[in-house]
C-alpha cells in the first residue's frame, strides 16, 4: 500500500476493527481459560480441597456453554452471505477494449487491476468484493464466456446476480469487481470515462492490504449475520436461537461502526490522492457530465420508462435513450449548450462488442429494480423499441386511462349526456351515441355550476337544491345562495325552465313530495355515494373501506333522471367529508373529489390483483423475485411515491382529452425525451394542454379547455375508441 496519508489512516482504523474482533474472541475464550487453570491446579495439587472441586465443574460447564455459543455465532457470521448488487456482468470476450483500458489505468496507478467488470443501471461506480464462498466457486477461464455471455438476457442477469469473479492463484487475494454505471458508457466519451474511473480503480490498492481486507470481511460478515437473524422465514425455534446471535452481532457492529466508517473515508481519500496524477484536468470536466447524466437518467426513468413499465412493457434501449434525452436537453437549455458538441468523439459504449445486448440486459435489470417487474420477458412483460413507443405505450396508456375513467363514472351513476355549452355557442352541440364514451361527459361532470368546495368561483347556471350528507340522507338547501322569495329557477331534464320550491330538511310535509332533482343514490346501509367514496379515498389498500363500488340497482336509474345543471354541488361553508377531501386534494367540487377517490380505489384494486401470479399448480403466490435466480435481489426501489387522487384525476382527464384529439382532430401520440408521452398536433408537441386541464380539475372551469378544443377542431361529443 502506498504512503498516502489516507491509506495510513485507513490501516489504523482497520487495526481498531480487528482489535474489537480480538476482544470478542478473548471474551469467548476467557471461561475456558479459567477452567483450564482450575483443572491444572487440581491436577498438580495446588488448588485442592474446599469448594474448588465444585467450582472447577461449574466453570467447566459455563465454559462449554460459552464456547458452544461462540462457535454457533462464528458459524453464522462465516456462512452468512454478504449482500451483492444485482448487475450485468461483462465478460472479457465481450469487451476486450474496456478490459484493456481498465488494466492500463491500473498499471498507471500502480494498483491491482479489478478481477471483473459489471454494469449497473445507475449513475454511479464502485468496487465490490465478491470473494465470499457463498457467491459460488470462481468460474474457469474456459467457461466464463459461456456463463457470462449476453446472448440471452436472463442468462446474463443470472450470472450477474451470482457475482462471478476472476479467480486468483491459491493464497493470493482476489481483487474486487469494478461496477460501472451503464449510463456512463453511453453518454460519456472514452477519455471522460477513463478520468471518472481513475479514483475508483485506485481503490483496489488499499483493498489489497491484508488488514483492511480482513476488517472489511469482518464488518460484512456481521452485517450479513444481522440480516440472517431478522429473516422472516425462520421458525419459532430458529428465531429464538438466532435472537442471541443477532444481539451479539449488533453489539459488535455498534462497537466498530465508527472505525469502519473512518476506514472507508481513508481508503477514498487515498484513492483520490493517487488518482490525481492521471487525467486530473479531464476529470474535472468529466464530473460535470456525471451530474448531467444523473439528471437525464432520472428524467428518463420517471417520465418515459415508468409509464411503459406500468403498461407491461419495458424499453429495451434505456441507455441509448439517455443520449437522446440529454441531447434534447442541450437543445432546449442554454446552460447545457456545448455538451452536445462532444457527441462527435468516440463514445465509451464502443468499448463493448455488443452494446445493444448489454443495453437490453441493463434495461431489463432497471425495470426489475425500479418497478419490480418479472425477471424475464413474457407475454405480459415484453420489450418495446423507441420507434414503437408511441403506439405500444402512449396510445395504449391514454386509452386505458380513459376507459378506467368512464368505468368509474359508470359506477358513480353518471349518465351519458349531450355536450351543451353554457356560453350559448351551439356550434359544437351534438348528441352522442347512447352509452358511448365521450369527452363531453367528463367535462359536464367536472364543471362546477355554483359555489365550489373552497367558495372561490362560480361557473355556469345556478344549481338546484342539493341533498345533504346527513345520516338520514335528507335534503338541504343552498343556504345564502337562493332567491329571496324561496323559489329558484333551475333547468329540468327536458331543458325547459322550471321552478323548484324550497325544501326544508326538517319539514315532514315535503319529505314525501317528489323533488325537482334526484337525490344522491343511497346505499342499502343508508350512506350516500359521496360518503362511501370518501371512505374509499381515506382507506388503505385491502381495508373494507377501499371497496368503494356499492351495489345499488336504483343508482343508475336515479342518476339518469337528473339534469345536467341540477347535479349536486357543495354549498359555500358546508361541513361535509367531500368538501374537506376536495379542499385537501386541491379539487374544486365534491364530484371531482368523488371521482378522484374512485380512480384511486380502482387503480389500487388493479395493482392488488396484479400483485399475485398463478403458478402452474393453480395456487397463487406473491409476485416477487425468482428465488432461484434473484435470491439476493433487494426490494425494488420505487421511483415515485404513490400518486394522489388529484394527480390521478388530472392524468385520466388528460388521457381522455388526448384520445378525443386523436380520434376527431387527427392528432397523434408522441414521445418527448424529457416529458414522456406527449400529444402531437400537426407534428408539433402540444405544450399548453396541462394548465387547462388543471383549471378544470381544480376550479371546475371548463372554458379554457373548451376554447382549446374548439381551436383545434376537437369534437368532445363524439365517442372515442377505448382499450
Amino acid at each position: 500500500m502506498g504512503v498516502e496519508l489516507g491509506a495510513q489512516a485507513a490501516r489504523s482504523r482497520a487495526l481498531a476493527v480487528l482489535r474489537i474482533r480480538s476482544r470478542a474472541m478473548a471474551v469467548a475464550l476467557l471461561p475456558a481459560a479459567v477452567a483450564v487453570v482450575l483443572f491444572a491446579g487440581g491436577a498438580t495439587g495446588h488448588i485442592t480441597g474446599g469448594v474448588w472441586p465444585v467450582t472447577r465443574w461449574v466453570v467447566a460447564v459455563v465454559a462449554a456453554v460459552v464456547l458452544f455459543c461462540a462457535v454457533g455465532i462464528a458459524l453464522v457470521v462465516a456462512r452468512a452471505r454478504p449482500a451483492t448488487s444485482p448487475t450485468v456482468p461483462i465478460a472479457e470476450e465481450s469487451a476486450p477494449d474496456l478490459y484493456r483500458m481498465v488494466r492500463d489505468l491500473a498499471d498507471r496507478l500502480d494498483v491491482p487491476a479489478p478481477s471483473a467488470i459489471a454494469l449497473t443501471p445507475d449513475c454511479d461506480s464502485w468496487l465490490e468484493d465478491r470473494t465470499h464462498r457463498s457467491h459460488g466457486p470462481p468460474p474457469s477461464p474456459e467457461g466464463m464466456g459461456r456463463a457470462e455471455g449476453l446472448s440471452g438476457i436472463s442468462g446474463g442477469i443470472r450470472s450477474g446476480v451470482s457475482g462471478a469473479t476472476t479467480p486468483g492463484r491459491r493464497g493470493e487475494p482476489t481483487a474486487p469487481v469494478l461496477v460501472i454505471g451503464s449510463p456512463f458508457l453511453w453518454w460519456m466519451r472514452v477519455g471522460e470515462l477513463r478520468a471518472v474511473l481513475a479514483p475508483v480503480i485506485a481503490g483496489t490498492g488499499p483493498s489489497a492490504h491484508p488488514d483492511i481486507a480482513a476488517a472489511r470481511r469482518f464488518v460484512r460478515g456481521l452485517d450479513a449475520a444481522v440480516a440472517v437473524t431478522t429473516a422472516p422465514t425462520h421458525g419459532p425455534l430458529a428465531r429464538t436461537s438466532l435472537a442471541g446471535v443477532g444481539w451479539v452481532a449488533r453489539l459488535l457492529l455498534r462497537g466498530c461502526r465508527g472505525h469502519a466508517a473512518e476506514m472507508e473515508r481513508g481508503v477514498a481519500a487515498a484513492a483520490a490522492e493517487r488518482a490525481q496524477a492521471v487525467d486530473y484536468g479531464l476529470r474535472i470536466v468529466a464530473q460535470e457530465q456525471v451530474g448531467l447524466a444523473y439528471a437525464g437518467w432520472d428524467r428518463l426513468l420517471t417520465r418515459v420508462a415508468l409509464p411503459a413499465w406500468r403498461m407491461g412493457r419495458w424499453p429495451s434501449r434505456l441507455d441509448a435513450g439517455v443520449v437522446a434525452a440529454l441531447t434534447e436537453l442541450s437543445r432546449r437549455d442554454r446552460l447545457a449548450e456545448g455538451f452536445a458538441s462532444r457527441l462527435g468523439e468516440r463514445p465509451a459504449c464502443d468499448l463493448l462488442e455488443e452494446p445493444g445486448a448489454v443495453d437490453e440486459a441493463a434495461s431489463l435489470l432497471a425495470a426489475r429494480l425500479f418497478h419490480g417487474g418479472p425477471a424475464e420477458s413474457g407475454p405480459d412483460w415484453a420489450p418495446v423499441d423507441w420507434r414503437e413507443y408511441p403506439d405500444e405505450v402512449v396510445d395504449r396508456k391514454w386509452r386505458t386511462d380513459a376507459a378506467r375513467l368512464h368505468r368509474v363514472l359508470d359506477s358513480l351513476g353518471v349518465r351519458h349526456m349531450a355536450d351543451t355549452e353554457n356560453t350559448g355557442d351551439t356550434a359544437n352541440t351534438g348528441e352522442p351515441e347512447p352509452g358511448g364514451p365521450t369527452l363531453a361527459r367528463v367535462l359536464d361532470h367536472l364543471t362546477v355550476r355554483g359555489p365550489t368546495a373552497r367558495g372561490e368561483t362560480v361557473w355556469g347556471a345556478e344549481p338546484g337544491p342539493r341533498p345533504g350528507l346527513g345520516d338520514e340522507g335528507e335534503g338541504e338547501t343552498l343556504a345564502g345562495h337562493g332567491r329571496a322569495d324561496g323559489d329558484r329557477p333551475v333547468r329540468g331534464a327536458g331543458g325547459e325552465r322550471e321552478t323548484a320550491g324550497r325544501e326544508s330538511a326538517g319539514d315532514p310535509g315535503t319529505a314525501g313530495a317528489e323533488p325537482s332533482v334526484t337525490p344522491e343514490a343511497t346505499t342499502p346501509e343508508g350512506t350516500t355515494w359521496a360518503a362511501t367514496t370518501v371512505r374509499a379515498a381515506t382507506a388503505k389498500p385491502g381495508d373494507p373501506g377501499a371497496e368503494w363500488v356499492v351495489e345499488n340497482p336504483g343508482a343508475e336509474s336515479a342518476a339518469e333522471s337528473a339534469s345536467d345543471d341540477a347535479r349536486p354541488v357543495v354549498p359555500h361553508g358546508a361541513e361535509s367529508a367531500d368538501a374537506d377531501l376536495g379542499e385537501e386534494l386541491g379539487l374544486g367540487s365534491e364530484r371531482a373529489a368523488a371521482l378522484a377517490a374512485g380512480l384511486s380505489a380502482e387503480v389500487a384494486r388493479e395493482e392488488a390483483s396484479a400483485g399475485t401470479t398463478t403458478v402452474p399448480g393453480g395456487t397463487a403466490e406473491p409476485q416477487g423475485p425468482d428465488l432461484a435466480l434473484w435470491d439476493d435481489m433487494p426490494p425494488f426501489f420505487p421511483l415515485q411515491p404513490p400518486r394522489t387522487g388529484r394527480e390521478l384525476l388530472t392524468d385520466h382527464v388528460t388521457a381522455m382529452v388526448c384520445c378525443a384529439a386523436m380520434d376527431t382532430a387527427g392528432a397523434a401520440p408522441g414521445l418527448d425525451w424529457l416529458d414522456g408521452p406527449s400529444l402531437l398536433i400537426n407534428g408539433k408537441r402540444a405544450v399548453d394542454l396541462a394548465p387547462r386541464v388543471l383549471t378544470l380539475v381544480e376550479d371546475g372551469d371548463p372554458e379554457p379547455l373548451r376554447d382549446w378544443l374548439r381551436h383545434l377542431g376537437v369534437r368532445p361529443e363524439k365517442p372515442v375508441r377505448l382499450v
